[in-house]
C-alpha cells in the first residue's frame, strides 16, 4: 500500500510527518529519515490495528500525482 505523507519542518528543528488517508497517523524525527521511518512504523502499526478489529484499511484511491519542471 502506498500512502501521502506530508513532512512539516518544525521551527525548533525536527520533522512532523502526517498521513492525511489515515487520522490521526502522526509521527516526527529529528531528521527527514527518522521521520519517515518512524511514520513507517506508525502506518505498519494503523493499518494492522483495522486488520485486527476487522475494520477497513483505509486507501487513497483516486488520487492521482503530476509532476511538472519548475525550471
Amino acid at each position: 500500500m502506498r500512502y501521502t505523507v506530508v513532512l512539516e519542518r518544525e521551527q525548533d528543528g525536527g520533522y512532523v510527518a502526517i498521513v492525511p488517508a489515515l487520522p490521526g497517523c502522526v509521527s516526527q524525527g529529528n531528521t527527514r529519515a527518522e521521520a519517515l521511518s518512524n511514520i513507517r512504523e506508525a502506518i505498519e502499526l494503523y493499518v494492522a490495528d483495522c486488520r485486527d478489529a476487522g475494520d477497513p484499511i483505509p486507501t487513497e484511491a483516486g488520487k492521482e500525482f503530476v509532476e511538472v519542471d519548475a525550471a
